[in-house]
Order: C-alpha cells, then structure tokens, then sequence
C-alpha cells in the first residue's frame, strides 16, 4: 500500500483547532485527525475532519498509550506524521512524553526543562531578567500565605490575580460561584473576597499577583510564533486586540484583534526565541507600560492561542509554515505580519458597542468588510453547524450585557 505524504493529529477541539483545519484543508486538502475528550461547539458538525474521543485524555494514563497506538496505527499508512497542541495541558503532556514519541513525530515539541520555566513566574520571569525581556512587577502567593501577602506587596491596587500556570490543571475542574479565569481587584475587600471563595472551593495551589499595567484592552498585544525544529524563528505575528472577553471562564481572552507591524516587538520576540532554544508554536501576551514606554511581557503558551486566526487576517498560514518545515524540508527568511487586518470572535455589532477609542472604533468600521471569522466557512456549513455557531457567536450579546466592565 502506497503511504499518504503526511497526516496532521490535532490535540484538542475548541477555536484553535477548528482554526488549525481551515488551515490545513486551505493549502492541502487533507484531512486532518482530532483527538479529544469530547467534540466542543466549535468542532461540531464540521466536514473537514476525522477524529476520535477518549474520556480521561488529558491525563497522562490515558493520554500517553492512546496517542502511541494512534501513531504506530497511522504510521503505516502515511510517510510522516505531525501533532499539534490546542491546549497548556496538551502541550505539556507532549513535552513530558515526547523521548515515548520520538521518532514517529516529525516535529518537535520545548524540552519539558524549558517548559518548567513558563510555568512558574518566578523562573520565567527570571528567565526574562536573564534575556532582557521586560515584565510586570510580581508575586507568587503560596497558599498559606494568601492572608497576610497584602503587607508585602511592593505595589499598590488595584493588582491582578489569577491561579499559577503550573495548577491550572487543578483549578480547571474546581466550579464555585463567581469563578473566573483571573480576578482584577481593587481594594483589599475584594481581594479577601476572592481568598475565602478559593478557601471554600479547596484550591490550595499557588496563586500570581501583579501590578496592574494601565491601560484598557486595546493596550495588549499577542505574538504567535513558529519556531522550527532547530530553533529558528520561521513566521511571526503580530496583532492589537481590540476587546477582550468578559464571561467569567473566558475573562482575558481576545475577542477582536487588529493586525499589526512592530518591527521593534518582532526582533525581541525573534532574539529571545532563538537564544532560548525554542522550537513549535508560540503564543506571547503583552501589554503596553505607556509610564515606562515599553512592552510588558505577561506570559509564553506553548502552542497557538485560542486567536491564532488573526494570523491567517494578516496572510500567514501557520500549518504551511509547519508542513513545508518539518514534511518539505523547506528554508525561507523569516515571514513576519505586515498586514493591516481585522480577526473576531464577536459579532460586530459587540465591538460597535463596546469599543470606546474612537480611533480604534473608525478603523474597525473600515475593516469590518473583509473581518476574518475563526468558525464561519464557507466550505463547512451545513444546516446544523451554521445553526449551532450562530447561536454560539450570538451568545455573546448576553455575556457582554452581565459581564462587561470598563477597565
């Protein structure tokens, strides 16, 4: 039997991967294979893939054998095979179990000794201090110390807090009332509010604390990157969020973003990248410190963020890049995001609303015309995904309604 070229596994069912099929099915026709827990809105009802559910797949007993036998059975029908993480939890299980997959994978994955470091704040932001990266001023509060941290805290409210990456596995599955994905506070009774609702929910893992870096939503910035597989920076990509999410379990996410080029933004990133020694996908959150003139960085995820679509809104196919690295063998200059366009995850009429620089607000107008959507395409719509996604996206009027606060 003649082996196919190559088979994209995508980790993971949620925007990102849905997003990652487009992408695949855009430059090759393939169909990729998703493995997951359980198909979520933004993978159901679509045509373009194959995939497989496991209960339990995000644990390591679960996860490594599975994945193994996947592999063994697909490397017998196609030359090369290539995964892609969707999540932190699946990224790091790649990383952890990676030397098990070796030699049936044809990329990489960070070495778990580098992951380690991103997890926890203390060692990245001193492998920051080490690489001249800047980042906002920051404390990790162990858990019995959540009581009496405030009278050491060398800055003032409001601050910012939000469980440590390396427990974001715990506090996933933890459900209590007014639950969020981080907690902007600005006064010490908010603060304790929020330690008593995380004592009653028996979280007891760390938690990061950090200055507030003024600036509404429209001062971030995300860069996702693909570095190959000896480390060098293949394509780069800049975008301004717009708006971001306000619902409790998707707070911070990026709900509109606008393409950027920041030359300066894209040769820190690049260096850094390089010096460490990365190699896959990265995805950096920044913010703009405007007392400081300069771009704070919050965090580096493993892989491409829930977003990532912006991207493809700026002319970079990321899964190319990918294919034509690691299944091609092909070498290029750098490809870095010089285009000026517009990716969301809302309705337009949210960012009518809600978006209050009028100077953001016109050119949003502008671009609104030819605004990318992660989960409408036109190649995948049948009756009961455009039912479901529709409703999905109109979702969000409701949320913004209960949730929305201007910071």
């Amino acid at each position: 039997m003649t082996k196919q070229p190559f088979l994209p596994i995508i980790l993971g069912s949620d925007e990102n991967a849905y997003g990652d099929v487009r992408l695949f099915h855009e430059v090759y026709h393939v169909r990729p294979l998703i493995l997951c827990q359980r198909l979520l809105i933004p993978t159901m009802h679509s045509r373009l893939f194959d995939y497989r559910t496991f209960d339990g797949f995000d644990s390591d007993a679960v996860f490594v054998p599975t994945l193994l036998s996947v592999l063994r059975e697909m490397g017998e029908r196609y030359e090369k095979l290539i995964v892609i993480a969707c999540s932190d939890y699946y990224a790091n299980l790649m990383s952890r179990h990676y030397d098990e997959f070796e030699g049936r994978i044809a990329n990489r994955f960070p070495s778990v000794e580098l992951l380690e470091q991103f997890e926890t704040k203390d060692k990245f932001y001193a492998l920051c201090e080490r690489f001249g990266m800047p980042y906002p001023a920051t404390v990790v509060c162990e858990a019995e110390k959540r009581f009496s941290i405030l009278g050491t805290l060398p800055f003032s409210f409001p601050i910012v807090v939000k469980p440590e990456n390396s427990n974001a596995r715990e506090y996933l599955h933890l459900s209590f009332e007014g639950k969020k994905k981080v907690y902007f506070l600005n006064d010490p009774e908010e603060f304790y509010k929020v330690m008593h609702a995380l004592d009653r929910a028996g979280y007891r893992g760390k938690l990061i604390i950090q200055e507030y870096i003024e600036g509404g939503d429209s001062a971030m910035r995300v860069v996702n990157s693909f570095s190959d597989n000896e480390g060098k920076v293949r394509a780069s990509c800049l975008g301004q969020p717009l708006l971001e999410e306000y619902a409790p379990y998707t707070l911070g996410n990026y709900a509109a973003i606008i393409t950027r080029y920041e030359p300066r933004v894209y040769s820190e990133v690049q260096s850094f990248l390089e010096k460490i020694g990365y190699v896959g996908f990265s995805n950096f959150d920044m913010k703009y410190d405007a007392r400081r003139d300069r771009y704070v960085l919050f965090e580096i995820n493993p892989r491409l963020g829930r977003s990532s679509f912006f991207v493809r809104a700026a002319g970079i196919n990321m899964m190319k890049e990918l294919v034509e690295s690691t299944v091609e063998g092909n070498c290029h200059d750098t490809v870095y995001g010089d285009k000026v366009a517009m990716w969301s995850n809302v309705p337009l009429g949210i960012l009518r609303r809600y978006l209050k620089d009028p100077i953001l607000k016109k050119e949003m107008k502008a671009l609104s015309g030819s605004c990318l959507y992660t989960l409408y395409h036109k190649k995948d719509r049948s009756l009961k995904r455009l039912y479901r996604i529709t409703r999905f996206y109109l979702s969000h009027y409701k949320n913004y309604k209960k949730y929305y606060f201007d910071k």
